[in-house]
């Protein structure tokens, strides 16, 4: 995040509240005579304070060096190197609109130059790349982030406030967390995590304990009450997330398969006569694109997708981040007064 704002976000639809059960199984013996065909459950390993240090300070050692600090038109924001050719992945929002940038590596108090590869606000990210890569680059190693469990202990690392090279420890708090940026953005599977996000940690390293990257640290909470950063509710983009758009960046120099779900319209939200929203007038549609396939025309105003009632280009946003690319679903929408149905096949964004 920016050293100059906090990026305020919704919470999506009954996601607001999420309870997250997880289960384990043990084996055990019923009998002594039996002793030979059973298997003892396994003990549980339980790690002292001086253990879980020497995790934190190991995991440190081995990430650290791997989150550079970005600074782009006065402002700061974090990254991670990609590889050994000097690609850095953070957040679109970090870069902006720049073109170049100062990079600051961990335990270094030189700058480096980069250039901007491509940036993706649709998923808010983008790759940066070193003009002169130095030597001993090291590369982060990404998880998978469809393992990650609520209850994982994470670190988060990067450049809060500017303070470069910045840990804060926190747990994975819940997953596959769907959230609307300020800037209209909807990103969904996002890992939530109590480990501090502040402004500047934004594209930096989500970790866990085996040294992984599990997501890139986009934005905090803000409390709409207080206007303030909500503590402890911070929101990361998934590694699974970031090395699909960062491989296509690198090879074709663009996203080439968002694998995010379009109705291929240009609409507007609609309001009644007490102002309040009532659907998303179809302004354009994409020839070619799944609303034109579907029989949908400019003037229509779209009230559902699927059972999911629409009443503004955000809960629209929000909808078709739940779906795929390729899936089938239904529009509801009105045409001068009568309320009709279509079956429709999503496009891609």
């Amino acid at each position: 995040m920016e050293t100059t704002r906090v990026r305020a976000l919704r919470l999506l639809g009954p996601l607001a509240v999420l309870v997250l059960l997880g289960g384990c199984s043990g084996g055990g013996s019923s009998g002594g005579r039996q002793a030979s065909s059973t298997q003892a459950a396994p003990a549980v390993v339980q790690k002292s304070g001086s253990d879980l240090q020497n995790d934190y300070q190991r995991v440190i050692k081995d990430v650290l060096p791997s989150v550079v600090q970005i600074q782009a038109a006065g402002d700061l924001g974090s990254g991670v190197v990609y590889d050994d050719q000097g690609h850095i992945v953070t957040n679109a929002h970090v870069v902006g609109d720049g073109k170049s940038f100062k990079v600051t590596t961990a335990h270094s108090e030189s700058t480096l130059t980069a250039h901007l590869v491509y940036a993706y606000p649709d998923q808010d990210l983008a790759v940066i790349k070193l003009d002169t890569v130095p030597s001993g680059l090291r590369a982060a190693e990404f998880a998978d982030s469809s393992k990650v469990q609520v209850g994982q202990i994470t670190l988060a690392m990067g450049s809060p406030l500017g303070l470069s090279s910045s840990v804060t420890q926190g747990i994975v708090s819940a997953t596959g967390r769907t959230v609307s940026e300020g800037s209209g953005v909807t990103i969904a599977n996002m890992v939530q995590t109590s480990a501090a996000i502040n402004p500047g940690n934004s594209g930096g390293a989500l970790v866990d304990l085996n040294s992984k990257v599990v997501g890139i640290p986009t934005l905090a909470a803000v409390d709409p009450s207080f206007g303030s950063t909500a503590p402890g509710i911070g929101f990361a983009i998934p590694a699974s997330m970031v090395k699909t758009v960062a491989d296509q960046i690198i090879k074709s120099g663009k996203v080439t398969d968002s694998g995010r779900a379009a109705l291929g319209i240009t609409g507007r939200t609609v309001v009644n006569d007490g102002l309040q929203p009532v659907g998303v007038a179809v302004v354009d549609v994409k020839k070619g694109g799944a609303a034109d396939g579907a029989g949908i025309e400019p003037g229509d105003v779209i009230v559902k997708l699927g059972d999911t009632d629409i009443t503004t280009i955000t809960s629209l946003t929000e909808a078709l981040a739940a779906q795929k690319p390729g899936d089938r679903t239904s529009v509801t929408f009105t045409r001068n007064g009568s309320r009709k149905t279509a079956d429709i096949t999503l496009g891609e964004q």
